[in-house]
């Protein structure tokens, strides 16, 4: 039991050490005048990333690179197959607001990189460096387009007090939550992998993703709740390719390369391109995923889990 309370506990300094990082960013980034829509796309998007990067990179640490692979697919798989699922059986897809062709591209383009070095065997230094350039090429391009646009600047919000030491407290803390919660959930990781004899693939497939999908979940269920179609797409197409694109990417970078298991390609690779690419496919013949498509992703994301375990 031990082992799956230092899981739990982990998961929830991850996730808390993001929002409180988050919110620290948020609220110095506006005491100095940097625009709020760039603020989103860069700020807000790496802080809800940190989570899956800690412990990404405590994985490559411990020498349990499929940890850290199996992680990051699982986690996409999770947000295509069951976040964007449930937000379809709550009417999201109704009305999916602006740049969600150009997003669902994204995801395209970076899952079919991830294919290719999954076919390959391994994440490279050179593909690394190649995966990031491309991540803030697309940030700038998704920033200027959204200024095109005229979209309303509004403050973001922020539950910290307007000033900057509480924003730089704030910053320190959440990151330092972030840094010990991953080694919280690597430690029980590993507890459980003996107790249960899993394999590193598997925990990455399931506890890792699932684990390291909540933020994702709760943003996308609180806004398919609130009408907002276009946040909840835009939410879990996002986080797919920073996940892929960014967390990978400085990865391969911090590991100098990254192996992957020729298990993944058996199954695991391609389930997350069908998925990605029925999704992104709807999207751009503006079809609506409704909420018998949503259900039986759901089921289906269920039965792969199943498969996974077992």
């Amino acid at each position: 039991m031990a082992d799956e309370l230092l899981i739990i506990a982990g998961f929830i300094l991850l996730i808390s050490g993001a929002e409180v990082f988050v919110q620290g960013a948020v609220t110095l980034a506006t005491k100095l005048n940097i625009p709020p829509l760039l603020v989103g796309f860069t700020i807000v998007a790496i802080g809800t990333s940190l989570p899956e990067l800690a412990v990404v990179l405590k994985a490559l640490d411990e020498g349990t690179p499929d940890i850290a692979v199996g992680g990051i697919i699982g986690s996409n798989i999770s947000n295509v197959m069951l976040v964007l699922g449930t937000a379809a059986i709550l009417g999201a897809s109704e009305s999916p607001g602006r740049g969600i062709r150009r997003d669902a591209m994204a995801v395209l383009v970076a899952t079919l990189i991830l294919v290719m070095a999954t076919l390959y065997g391994e994440i490279s230094l050179f593909i690394g460096l190649f995966m990031l350039i491309l991540l803030v090429t697309f940030y700038a391009y998704s920033y200027n387009h959204a200024k095109n646009l005229d979209i309303p600047k509004e403050n973001p919000d922020s539950w910290l007090a307007n000033n900057s030491y509480s924003a730089s407290i704030a910053l320190l803390s959440g990151g330092l939550m972030v840094m010990f919660g991953a080694n919280l959930l690597m430690e029980g990781v590993e507890g459980i992998m003996v107790k249960y004899s899993l394999n590193e693939s598997v925990i990455g497939l399931t506890i890792i993703a699932l684990g390291t999908s909540l933020p994702e979940f709760a943003v996308t269920v609180i806004s398919a709740l609130r009408g907002q179609g276009g946040v909840a797409l835009g939410n879990v197409l996002g986080s797919n390719v920073m996940n892929i694109l960014g967390i990978l990417g400085i990865a391969a970078i911090y590991g100098g390369g990254i192996i992957i298991d020729s298990s993944f390609a058996e199954r695991d690779i391609w389930i997350l391109l069908f998925s990605s690419g029925l999704v992104c496919a709807m999207l751009f013949s503006n079809k609506e995923i409704g909420k018998e498509i949503g259900f039986t992703m759901v089921i289906g994301y269920v039965i792969y889990l199943f498969f996974v375990v077992y």
